[in-house]
């Protein structure tokens, strides 16, 4: 803010909280002064949200102590905090082979967010819906049957037993045992069975994943597939 913002806004507070009038020319002279020092970065208002006497107000409301530039500021810093922690950087418009036009242009962006000169960019889920949706991507889906292609797949097989045998299961047309709760180690639905680890004392001192789901959690998914498929059936 310039120095005229900088006054009106400590009249504003003069108005609000009478301890910060100064009656004094030269003291008055030398408070602008400060302020101006301490707040030339921060602007009075911004287009989103952010305004100075805002956060001036809800300090004389909140606190009993006399308000200081350093008031002002640390919610200012907040409010730029939250945005770029709130931002994704859209894709520059700038020639991609162009780099210091492409950082340019990224910083540009990240700095009208943080001043509250435009708003943050959200990032957008690919499968987020059907509108608006990649051609390609949809073609590549289409192909592929998962956003994971079936090499990748299978590479990642060894690393996750459980989901694999899942997988396998749901192709050979066996009930999704994962598709229900465990009622021996308590798994929710989705979560691989787990196996528990008997310390000498006899007390469970850990548990550990299960590459298979327990007996009794095949034969609960046995039953309620078997109870959906019985109408269409009948």
């Amino acid at each position: 803010m310039d120095r005229r913002e900088t006054a009106a806004l400590l009249a504003y507070i003069g108005r609000l909280d009478p301890r910060t009038t100064r009656t004094d020319q030269g003291e008055a002279r030398d408070q602008l002064a400060q302020w101006h020092e301490l707040l030339g970065d921060v602007p009075m208002a911004t287009p989103h949200g952010w305004d100075a006497r805002v956060a001036a107000r809800q300090h004389i409301r909140t606190s009993p102590y006399q308000i200081l530039p350093a008031d002002v500021v640390r919610p200012w810093e907040s409010y730029r905090r939250d945005r770029l922690a709130r931002h994704s950087d859209p894709t520059p418009s700038a020639d991609p082979d162009d780099q210091a036009a492409w950082a340019a242009e990224l910083a540009g962006t990240r700095r009208a967010v943080a001043a509250g000169l435009a708003e943050p960019a959200q990032a957008r889920a690919i499968t987020s819906g059907r509108e608006g949706t990649d051609p390609q991507l949809e073609a590549m889906l289409e192909q592929v049957g998962s956003c994971i292609p079936p090499a990748a797949r299978a590479a990642l097989a060894p690393f996750r037993p459980a989901r694999a045998a899942r997988e396998a299961a749901i192709v050979q047309g066996q009930p999704d045992a994962l598709g229900v709760r465990c009622e021996w180690c308590k798994a929710q639905p989705g979560e691989p069975c787990r196996r528990r680890r008997i310390g000498p004392d006899d007390g469970v001192r850990a548990t550990a994943p299960r590459a298979t789901p327990h007996p009794g959690r095949r034969d609960l998914a046995a039953a309620q597939q078997a109870k959906v498929q019985q109408p269409a059936m009948a």
